[in-house]
């Protein structure tokens, strides 16, 4: 009688593997039908947004791009027309705003980080509720943060500072109590074990941990924060914004496009800096293949 191959497998030992792990020889009928189904409602979905978004009017796009292109020719070449240094004064003050308001945001966003993670207070019941109240601060966009307080506190950038730091504390705090609820228990052990209280537990076991990425986060919200401001400025917060408006609306497309290049040139720099910041504080990030 000749033996069998090892490595060939009997019919009997294929039946017995498929009972024991039937996934790996293929998905039920059912469940595949299902997958098919929510693949074809969602294909027929993003059809449907496309043509009712109005993607498929092709003499729209066209026309549409026409207009764009004769505004591009506006735009050349960009002209300040003796208005340098009021757009100065509005990026330095774009600037201003974005810095306080994350500031602020920061500031508040690290205690009630704490406050919400689930290591330092496991009350479920306040974890819940700290944490909606970041859902509502985070739920509501800058910009109508920024329509609020321009009828509270009027016209300004302090409007504008307010919604950049209501507005970012609820998500900070909510990234910062995530980086809290992963630290090394064992740190926070050996602190504890020292006969630390409380305070210091968060203070020398906690904070030492998450402080690059409250640093990195803090930096990155600046970022993008010196572009939201310019935005807050278009409903009256202020900056660069507002001289932007005032230029579109009376269609003053070469000043306007003067502007947006200093708004670039801006959000370059600070991307140049922060980057540099990261590196003296956290350390350079080496890419590997």
């Amino acid at each position: 009688m000749t033996p069998r191959p090892q490595n060939v497998i009997s019919s009997a030992e294929v039946a017995g593997l498929r009972a024991a792990h039937p996934r790996a020889f293929g998905r039920p009928l059912e469940e595949r039908l299902r997958e098919w189904a929510v693949w074809s409602l969602f294909a027929a979905f993003s059809l449907y947004a496309f043509w009712a978004m109005g993607f498929f009017d092709l003499p729209m796009i066209a026309n549409g791009l026409g207009k764009l292109g004769f505004m591009f020719g506006l735009m050349w070449p960009p002209a300040h027309n003796g208005w340098f240094s009021d757009f100065l004064h509005g990026i330095f003050e774009t600037l201003g705003m974005a810095f306080i308001g994350t500031l602020l945001a920061a500031a508040g966003a690290i205690p009630l980080g704490f406050l919400g993670a689930k290591n330092v207070v496991p009350q479920w019941i306040f974890h819940f509720g700290l944490r909606r109240i970041f859902d509502g601060l985070r739920g509501v966009d800058q910009l109508i943060w920024a329509l609020v307080f321009v009828n509270v506190v009027g016209l300004g950038p302090f409007a504008g500072i307010l919604a950049i730091a209501v507005g970012d504390m609820g998500t900070l705090a909510k990234l910062f109590s995530e980086a809290i609820e992963n630290v090394e228990r064992r740190q926070v052990e050996g602190v504890r074990a020292s006969g630390a209280n409380s305070v210091e537990i968060m203070r020398l076991g906690m904070l030492p941990q998450v402080l690059p990425i409250i640093l990195s986060q803090t930096l990155y919200f600046f970022e993008s924060n010196t572009r939201s401001a310019t935005i807050l400025g278009v409903v009256g917060a202020g900056g660069i914004g507002l001289q932007l408006s005032d230029r579109i609306r009376v269609n003053n497309w070469d000043e306007a496009a003067f502007i947006i290049l200093m708004i670039l040139v801006t959000v370059s720099l600070i991307d140049f800096l922060s980057r540099h910041v990261r590196e003296r504080f956290i350390g350079k990030i080496e890419y590997r293949p």
